[in-house]
């Protein structure tokens, strides 16, 4: 995954911005910040945040041999590790039948009552054998993470019981599964909640389940977001009227991040008021401050 760089006038802001466009909770991302806001005379800030993020990479974990190991002293004269047999691969790339050998050899020997010799394993090869190589398999086509993810869309919504047709906008690594239909509120719940909810779990059963690292994923039902972006911007604009008007700071409910980064973007380019994020979450909320020209 690429990396992303965002600005903002707070470094958390610049954080928040970041995350958003990664699609990932900050657990799941590796943030720098490369710019910090400095303190002006008389209170006021110079510069803007400025932060590079992107999402944290996974390594795939190499299968362990846990058959018991243990040895007595003597056996092992040259440091290499000494096993007394090696079981034979259920299968191999190639299709090659040579890899049994072993396995047979040793099955004979002990049928003769004889103790079949020592084979020593290279701890090198024992690592290139255990772990397959898995480069071609690692990229992923944003359309399958959206296929992906509109089929587990579409099966929630039968399962709920509701009526609904699901569709996938694709706009580069950008994708947004939709969902149209009648009463579909039990699957956006309060303020969202039930929404961001069915977004993790299609994020799960699409990208995480596939190994992408680099689309940005998005569901909406019944437009839902629309309404509620239009909605807060509108509520934004009417407290940093009042703020602007009384001089006096005002903090908003707490709020979901993609609710908190429309708040800030409504108000950016709003001239007497200034944003910021405080607490952490779930109870994280926008405060808005009068700002002196």
């Amino acid at each position: 995954m690429e990396w992303v760089e965002t600005t903002a006038k707070t470094v958390d802001e610049a954080k928040e911005l970041a995350l958003d466009q990664l699609g990932v909770a900050e657990d799941d991302a590796e943030l720098i910040v490369l710019d910090e806001p400095k303190a002006g005379l008389f209170g006021r800030v110079r510069g803007e945040a400025r932060v590079r993020a992107r999402v944290r990479p996974t390594q795939a974990r190499q299968k362990v041999d846990r058959r018991d190991k243990r040895k007595k002293k003597g056996d092992e004269p040259d440091g290499e590790t000494v096993e007394p047999s090696v079981a034979a691969p259920t299968a191999t790339s190639t299709g090659s039948t040579t890899a049994t050998r072993p396995a047979a050899a040793a099955s004979s020997a002990s049928t003769n009552g004889s103790t079949p010799p020592a084979r020593r394993l290279r701890p090198a090869a024992a690592a290139t054998a255990a772990v397959p190589s898995n480069k071609e398999t690692s990229i992923v086509s944003a359309a399958a993470v959206g296929e992906q993810a509109r089929q587990f869309v579409d099966e929630l919504v039968r399962a709920f019981g509701l009526q609904g047709t699901t569709s996938l906008v694709e706009d580069g690594d950008d994708l947004e599964v939709q969902v149209a239909g009648n009463d579909l509120g039990l699957l956006v719940g309060p303020r969202g909640a039930t929404l961001q909810a069915v977004q993790d779990l299609a994020r799960v059963a699409s990208q995480r389940r596939l190994g992408d690292h680099d689309t940005r994923l998005r569901v909406d039902v019944g437009g839902y977001r629309v309404r509620r972006r239009e909605a807060l911007g509108k509520f934004a604009l009417q407290v940093a009227e009042e703020v602007r008007s009384s001089g006096t700071a005002r903090a908003l409910e707490a709020m979901s991040s993609a609710d908190r980064k429309i708040i800030h973007e409504a108000l950016a380019e709003v001239d007497g008021v200034s944003t910021r994020s405080e607490g952490e979450d779930p109870s994280r909320r926008v405060v808005i401050d009068p700002s002196v020209d």
